[in-house]
């Protein structure tokens, strides 16, 4: 099991097996990089810890436990949350600030520890099986088990067809959980007792109130915050990186980097051959502004070609976003340079800098102008006059998404907008097998915007990003990415302080009109170029659409073929390949869906055979 995870921890393992437990290890050293291998015990050898992730807070935390009378063996922050575990108990948690997934055998109370980060930046798989208990940090690990039965969840695959991910607590496998962000879960021995418990969520009724206070001191807050937060971040003992997109908030990361690294600070980022997708332009901007070692690798559609058919090898849960590929090659070159790398992840989810917020502001003058029975016919006339392009974010494109999202409440549209097939498309022409007309994932949104403690639907629809886009797409892709060139990346964005700080800032102050993100702009506006603050998003998209009537076409009629997928029995063929035809022919623009499908089918073929 954890020889299936060395790339995540390629620099020691170490195990611990006593009586009903074994716990594995593979390490990464980042920090202490002499005396912290894992598994590690307390004084009497009675608590035993593994983990994943770093804590950021783990030196204060330290100084107080040894005032109570702890001593320890390294000085790693892991030590430090094991000795938390032993004053605290489970409430030990709740004083971590991190990207963490940890397990502790507590000998004493019999009993196995969980948890799982605030923002579930680091992942932890879980499963029960006929005499046996297991979990990982990846599925891969788990599957490795013999007492484990490989069986497809029809409805997890429904989820996966619509929203290009798996959400949280389903995963692709039936029988195997994730632990929720802010939860943890204690499995008593011998009891046999699970229970799983939220320990942190993010509220965001408090950003409703009207409040006495105003942007400029919810800014001055975020500029005493922000710092402090990259500051504690650059700890470690090996060479720290940043990930530039060109972008503000990574921008933003590099430019506090600069300010608190006692070296020049390297910086890395990832071109495209066709421009309507390249962004290295700003990223080098942004470089020679800050004045970082700046390296980019320029990728081609022969890497692209190359990596493709062993994506199943890195994601063995399918992940439709097809910007794994960038980010996959991204960290295998800063690897090369670096063991850990600063990402502006998070931002967008937190402060509203989705494009699709915009869309929401306008569809409320859309659907104020045209009447509910004239909106199908003109829509069809609009779709019909548009041409088709295979450019990034084209005008086609996104005009096409707006119109079918407006079928949908707001909530479900939001996800219709970022996702891939409309219930529609999958009961009416997909027809996976075995699969009913349930409304499993419309109810587990509706749930979200309920948790959200928020009544503003756009304020439901941060939360839900954060629940699902986030939690299930973006940290698992920068992950997985990462972690398969054995590359550690930090996500500032969703330190807890922040964490914090957002889920009371007033949504008029991250959305205002159509102005995304509008605090971040303003806190930024004395550290960034004009240029950077105020140009429009692309996002980290793919040629796809492109690549696939050139470079992966083979691969996608060889996928597709009607022999193929009638074997495996779960999709209409006829429907699969009109799909692609229509595509090759340039009539439509189904990048997403054909890439849903094609990573599915590498998926399936690698995960439960042809």
């Amino acid at each position: 099991m954890t020889r299936a995870l060395s790339h995540r921890g390629p620099d020691d393992e170490g195990f611990y097996v006593e009586g009903p437990v074994g716990l594995g290890h593979r390490r990464l050293a980042i920090i202490d990089l002499g005396t912290g291998q894992q598994p590690i015990a307390n004084e009497d050898h009675t608590i035993w810890i593994v983990g994943n992730g770093e804590i950021y807070n783990y030196q204060d935390l330290r100084h107080d436990l040894l005032k109570a009378g702890h001593s320890f063996a390294s000085a790693s922050d892991t030590e430090v949350v094991l000795h938390a575990y032993e004053m605290y108990g489970p409430d030990c948690v709740k004083l971590l600030n991190g990207m963490f997934a940890l397990a502790i055998w507590d000998g004493v109370r019999r009993r196995l520890f969980l948890a799982r980060d605030r923002a579930g930046i680091k992942p932890l798989y879980y499963a029960r099986a006929p005499g046996v208990f297991l979990f990982g940090s990846e599925l891969k690990a788990i599957l490795q088990h013999p007492a484990l039965e490989r069986r497809l969840d029809i409805t997890a695959l429904h989820q996966y067809l619509s929203l290009e991910y798996v959400p949280t607590p389903r995963t692709i496998f039936a029988g195997i959980s994730k632990l929720p962000p802010g939860h943890t879960l204690i499995l008593e021995v011998p009891r046999d007792h699970l229970t799983v418990r939220s320990y942190w969520d993010m509220s965001l009724s408090r950003s409703e109130g009207r409040g006495n206070k105003r942007v400029a001191d919810y800014v001055a807050e975020f500029n005493h915050i922000f710092p402090d937060v990259i500051r504690q971040e650059l700890t470690a003992d090996v060479p720290v990186g940043v990930l530039l997109s060109g972008g503000m908030d990574s921008s933003a990361v590099a430019a506090q980097a600069v300010k608190f690294s006692p070296a020049k600070v390297q910086s890395f980022t990832v071109a495209f051959e066709d421009a309507s997708f390249d962004e290295s332009v700003y990223a080098r901007r942004v470089a020679r502004y800050l004045g970082t070692e700046h390296a980019e690798i320029t990728l081609t559609a022969r890497r692209v070609l190359d990596l493709v058919p062993r994506l199943a090898d890195f994601l063995d849960e399918p992940l439709g976003d097809s910007s794994f590929l960038p980010s996959f090659f991204l960290s295998e070159f800063a690897r090369r340079r670096v063991k850990v790398a600063l990402g502006g992840d998070g931002g967008d989810e937190l402060f509203g800098g989705y494009s699709t917020l915009q869309a929401h502001q306008l569809t409320k003058y859309y659907q104020g102008l045209i009447p509910h029975w004239l909106h199908d016919r003109l829509a069809s006339r609009i779709l019909n006059c548009l041409p088709v392009s295979f450019n990034n974010l084209s005008l086609d494109f996104k005009v096409r998404r707006f119109l079918q999202g407006q079928a949908f409440a707001p909530l479900i549209r939001h996800h219709h907008w970022l996702g891939s097939f409309t219930p529609q498309q999958i009961h009416r022409h997909l027809r996976p097998a075995g699969m009913t007309c349930g409304n499993e994932l419309d109810n587990l949104i509706a749930d979200h915007g309920r948790q959200s403690g928020a009544r503003e639907v756009l304020n439901q629809v941060l939360y839900c990003d954060m629940k699902l886009y986030l939690e299930g797409d973006i940290l698992p892709k920068v992950d997985r990415a990462s972690m398969a060139n054995s590359l550690e990346v930090r996500v500032p964005f969703l330190n807890a302080r922040l964490l914090e700080f957002a889920g009371r800032l007033p949504l008029r102050f991250k959305l205002r009109g159509f102005t995304r993100k509008y605090l971040l702009r303003l806190a930024f506006k004395d550290l960034l170029p004009p240029a950077i603050i105020h140009r429009s998003k692309k996002g980290f998209n793919m040629p796809v659409a492109k690549w696939l009537t050139g470079p992966l076409k083979p691969l996608a009629a060889d996928l597709f073929s009607e022999a193929r997928l009638k074997r495996a029995g779960l999709f209409n063929p006829k429907y699969v390949q009109t799909l692609l035809a229509e595509h090759l022919s340039r009539r439509q623009d189904h990048r997403k869906l054909l890439w849903t499908l094609l990573v599915f089918e590498l998926w399936r073929e690698k995960w439960l055979g042809p």
